[in-house]
């Protein structure tokens, strides 16, 4: 017998993990899993933002709670997990949404800003995948991770010179599909958000140099993501509703990937 369709997206009573999820994408993905019951842990380096974002999500009556720590660090990762995992239950999601960017031209890139890129856009979302299904996910025969990747990782670009970002983006693809492939058996699935531009502390400085109007008029939609657009997507994710969904990737972009060659 099938399952009544608004229930494949009910999350009532899972946990679920969102890095970098102070604000931002991050914070808007984990309103959308507290809205579907979800109980939400959120991480990030700052202290106050956390709070702020928790006080927010919890007058909405999401039960939200805060870690805070650099997803940069492995040790600071097992961390998040552990005490995830203590305070709240094992964890049923994992959002690996936590990431930076940095803008050079790809001849004077600094090295050290490759390498801080790289950790956190990669090598973090590898780190915490690894530690939450070592924590429960493969003993139980189940889970749900979602890599927020970008359009980035799609194409090259022209007018956005962040090679390393690029790169990063496209690795987070690629280790997705990787991860789908090797859990699947396990009952995990992963997929991974693309997204295109959206209002964010990430994206200020491209969006005042290049404008919001002529980056809506790249998409065929003519507008940039707002605060709803990743919603439904990371719900389709994280739920049963896309339990049969797993080593893909979804451009939330108003079209843009469909028609350009670059972002």
């Amino acid at each position: 017998m099938s399952t009544p369709v608004m229930k494949l997206f009910d999350l009532s009573g899972q946990v679920a993990l969102v890095t970098g999820g102070s604000r931002g994408l991050g914070l808007q993905l984990a309103e959308a899993l507290g809205e579907a019951g979800a109980k939400v842990m959120l991480t990030a380096r700052k202290t106050n933002e956390l709070e702020e974002a928790v006080a927010e999500l919890q007058a909405k009556g999401i039960d939200a709670r805060w870690v805070a720590a650099d997803s940069s660090d492995p040790e600071q990762i097992r961390k998040v997990v552990d005490e995830t995992v203590q305070r709240v239950g094992p964890i049923d999601i994992l959002i690996n949404n936590a990431g930076a960017t940095w803008g050079a031209p790809a001849e004077d890139h600094p090295l050290d800003a490759w390498d801080k890129v790289m950790n956190l856009n990669v090598r973090s979302l590898f780190l915490y995948a690894q530690a939450v299904a070592k924590s429960g996910m493969l003993a139980r025969g189940r889970g749900r991770i979602v890599n927020v990747a970008s359009i980035a990782g799609l194409a090259g670009s022209a007018d956005v010179k962040f090679v390393a970002y690029a790169t990063s983006k496209s690795a987070a693809i690629n280790l997705t599909r990787q991860l789908a492939a090797e859990w699947g058996p396990s009952g995990i699935t992963v997929n991974a958000l693309a997204p295109g531009f959206f209002p964010s502390k990430m994206t200020r400085g491209t969006l005042q140099a290049m404008g919001v109007d002529k980056l809506s008029a790249h998409a065929p939609l003519r507008r940039i993501g707002d605060d709803d657009d990743l919603k439904g997507a990371v719900l389709l994710f994280a739920s049963a509703a896309g339990k049969h969904i797993t080593g893909q990737v979804l451009a939330v972009d108003g079209g843009v990937s469909a028609v350009h060659s670059g972002a």
